[in-house]
This record gives structure tokens, C-alpha cells and sequence, in this order.
């Protein structure tokens, strides 16, 4: 009888060592708990979770290349927890995927393109315990808890234009005596002629002679259309072409090579992102009109981990707010002339100090746009 009260009551204590035990260990799961449950920030320490949707697929060397590096950099100098979902071309998975993903446990979910911009708010509006970034929309409208940006790209267009047609002026050994640039556009959309018409703008100040001419391949993921576009125009006398094609635009660079020709880049610097498989096609990419997209993924997400994002509204970032700039790299610096790269930097100046409006084709009618392209219809 007495053995069995013994062991009775070291069986007591027992149970009350390991719920001491379990109470104290430190683990913040009962903390996490309690501020879950007020609508509380996790507790200190736990990493921000950003995952970011591609809608469309990574290897475009542009416009997603750009966002992933953003996401990249988020990892490596927030230290957050990341991941990237490619929802891929078929449209009618991108909304089913927006919802899955809003349904787990991400602290801030980002993407990027207008045309996902009316889905990816709806998904914000059904979530407002969670944080969503639009890292680039032409749509001005925010729900509360989303970011939107967008970019000055008539602006660097602009700058874009003025270096082809001093370009295509110069004695360079690939430039021909035709007073001819060329651009090839994803789709004919307000977006893509933001683009154009700055371009145009931005040709027309170096000269107002000059012709442009203008393709777009209904397609941001054909290289092949992208390729038999720039050879029908590199073949009609155009020498360098701007590329604001996306994955589509890989293929201008292949029929610049093939025709040894030059090239402009878009959104990242693609003669850098080439070089190291291809440097004779690199060299042809003589400058890049680029959008800086890490780097305003970055900082975004940095100002909302310190609390200092404003939610609802959408920026505008051009030069002034280092959103936008031309790539100086050493192919720039090697391949285009010194005295060319110093009136483009002029012209780039004045850009900066508001000397220079150029126009934007996201306020214009679809008669406006077609007029500018047909004043300089080769």
C-alpha cells in the first residue's frame, strides 16, 4: 500500500515538471497565438514571408528577370523568407493561383503588370489582413492595404530615342546611311506606346527628320516573331531597333547578330545579362532603357517592414526618384562613341530639371498614337 501512494505521488510530480517545462520553453508559440488573435505583428525575430507571382515565366531577361532579382535582393538584405510562383501563360490560372496563394500564411505578396491589376485587387480587397505589392501598374486605383508603382518609361524612352538616332547619324562601323530607326512592342497597347511614343519624341529632338519604324508581335513569349519582325525591318534600312517586347524581344537580338545591327534593350541591362553566353550579341545592345524594378521592390517592402509604406496609393518613379535610367555599362562605353554618350547625358540632364515634357501615349486616344506613328512612317 505504501509502494503505491510512493509511486502515486512521484507520478505527480512528474506531470508537473513537464507542463513547468512545456510552459517555459521559449518556443513563442503561445505568444504568436495571443497576437494572431488581436490582429498583432509576429513576434520579433520571425522573418518576413514575400512571395512574388510571375504571371508569365522567368527567362525573359527582362521585365521578370528584373522582379526576381527584386525578390532576390529582399532575401539577401531584408532577410525574409521568399519564394517565386510562375502562374504561366494560360490567363485563366493567374486568379485561382492569386487566391491560393492569398490563402496561406505570406506576410506580403507581390506582382506586376496592369493587365493583372484588376484580379490582383480583387484578391486584396478579399484579404486585408495581408499585405500585396503591384511592383508595375498603369492603374492609378489602390485598395488600403496595397502598393502600386509605376515608371517614368516615356521619359527614359525618350532618352532611348535620342541615343538611336544619334546612332543611327554616327560613323559607327554597323550604322548605314539611312536615317531609319526601328521598334518592335509585345502588343499594341497604352503601356507598350508609353514606350513608342517617347521614343518618337526622343528621335525628334536629336533630329526631326528622322523615321521610325514600328512593329508589335501580339506576343510578349514568341522569340521567333520577334526575330522575323527585326529582320524585315533591318533589311528596309532600319540599323539599331528598340526592344520593348519582352521575351518576345530575346528575338531582335538574335537578328541583330545575324544581320549585325544594333540593338536597344528594355526594363534590365540585357547586353549585360548576355554577355557571358553570348558577348558578340551583347556588343550589338548598345545601351538599355531600364526600369528599375529591383531596387523599387526592395525598397517598398523595406519601408513596409519599418512601417513607413503608405498603403492605397500608387508612385510614379522617373529619374528624379532613381526609378528609371540608360544602361552605362562598358559595352555602352566601348561601343557608342564618347561624343554621342555625352549629348545623351545632356539631354538626359535636362530630363531631370524638367526642361524637356515629353508626352505620354497612357492619356492619349488610339487616334493620337496612330497619328505619331504615321508622321514617321518610313
Amino acid at each position: 500500500m505504501k509502494k503505491n501512494v510512493l509511486a502515486l505521488l512521484l507520478l505527480m510530480v512528474m506531470v508537473l515538471v513537464t507542463a513547468c517545462g512545456n510552459n517555459t520553453s521559449g518556443n513563442g508559440n503561445t505568444a504568436n497565438s495571443a497576437n494572431d488573435a488581436e490582429g498583432g505583428e509576429a513576434a520579433a525575430g520571425d522573418k518576413l514571408k514575400v512571395v512574388l507571382l510571375i504571371p508569365g515565366t522567368l527567362g525573359d531577361k527582362s521585365f521578370f528577370y528584373a522582379a526576381n532579382n527584386g525578390l532576390q535582393k529582399v532575401k539577401d538584405e531584408l532577410g525574409a523568407e521568399t519564394k517565386v510562383v510562375e502562374m504561366g501563360t494560360d490567363k485563366t490560372k493567374w486568379e485561382p493561383t492569386f487566391n491560393d496563394i492569398a490563402a496561406e500564411d505570406w506576410d506580403v505578396v507581390i506582382s506586376g503588370g496592369s493587365e493583372i491589376t484588376e484580379m490582383f485587387n480583387a484578391t486584396a480587397e478579399a484579404n486585408p489582413d495581408k499585405k500585396f505589392i503591384n511592383y508595375d501598374t498603369d492603374i492609378e486605383e489602390a485598395p488600403a492595404n496595397m502598393y502600386n508603382m509605376s515608371y517614368s518609361t516615356n521619359e527614359v524612352s525618350f532618352l532611348a530615342g535620342a541615343a538611336a538616332a544619334l546612332a543611327t547619324q554616327s560613323d559607327m562601323p554597323n550604322a548605314n546611311k539611312e536615317n531609319i530607326i526601328g521598334f518592335v512592342g509585345g502588343m499594341d497597347i497604352p503601356g507598350i506606346n508609353a514606350f513608342l511614343v517617347g521614343y518618337i519624341q526622343g528621335a525628334q529632338y536629336v533630329d526631326p527628320e528622322v523615321k521610325v519604324a514600328v512593329s508589335y508581335a501580339g506576343d510578349f513569349v514568341n522569340p521567333a516573331k520577334g526575330k522575323e519582325l527585326s529582320l524585315i525591318q533591318y533589311n528596309s534600312g532600319v540599323d539599331i531597333i528598340f526592344n520593348v517586347a519582352g521575351g518576345t524581344g530575346l528575338g531582335i537580338f538574335d537578328a541583330a547578330k545575324e544581320k549585325t545591327k544594333y540593338a536597344i534593350g528594355v526594363d534590365s541591362d540585357q547586353a549585360m545579362l548576355l554577355k557571358d553566353t553570348d558577348n558578340d550579341k551583347a556588343n550589338l545592345i548598345v545601351t538599355s532603357a531600364i526600369k528599375k524594378i529591383d531596387s523599387a521592390i526592395l525598397g517598398a517592402v523595406k519601408k513596409l517592414q519599418d512601417g513607413t509604406l503608405e498603403m492605397g496609393k500608387r508612385d510614379v518613379l522617373g529619374f528624379v526618384e532613381d526609378g528609371v535610367g540608360i544602361a552605362e555599362n562598358e559595352i555602352y562605353k566601348s561601343v557608342y562613341p564618347a561624343d554621342l554618350q555625352a549629348k545623351v547625358e545632356e539631354v538626359k540632364q535636362k530630363l531631370i530639371n524638367k526642361e524637356i515634357t515629353v508626352d505620354n501615349a497612357m492619356g492619349m486616344e488610339t487616334s493620337e498614337v496612330e497619328a505619331i506613328r504615321n508622321a514617321v512612317k518610313p
